[in-house]
């Protein structure tokens, strides 16, 4: 029985690191990681569409990793959880000491179509 329970935690971290694991909504979250923002500052910050944004951001609120709170006719959206910050934070001291073989892997570079096909 531990096997699949193992096997649930397992998929259930896969899930969770999907959301860290779309350039999109990582730059969301990296952006959220300084602080509140509406959606007009996120879009100014990342450079994507405001739509696009907005889609990301629902994503992200559902998942658990992005809360809103109403400020007037604003939605100020923050990290929903100090780790998230401290994993945003971990993720960028590993990266330091890895980057090379992050850069240079070619198992993570799956064509297009593939990629959206498991997200």
């Amino acid at each position: 029985m531990q096997i699949v329970a193992n096997a649930e935690s397992v998929q259930l971290q896969a899930k969770l690191f999907r959301g860290f694991g779309d350039s999109a909504r990582l730059g969301i979250l990296q952006a959220l990681k300084n602080g509140p923002l509406n959606v007009t500052e996120i879009v100014a910050i990342t450079g994507m569409s405001q739509s696009n944004t907005s889609n990301h951001l629902r994503c992200l609120r559902e998942c658990g990793l992005v809360a809103a709170e109403q400020q007037g006719k604003y939605a100020l959206y923050r990290l929903s959880d100090d780790r998230v910050g401290d994993l945003l934070a971990t993720a960028e001291s590993l990266l330091s000491d890895v980057a090379r073989g992050i850069y240079e892997c070619t198992r993570y570079n799956l064509p297009r179509d593939i990629s959206q096909e498991q997200v």
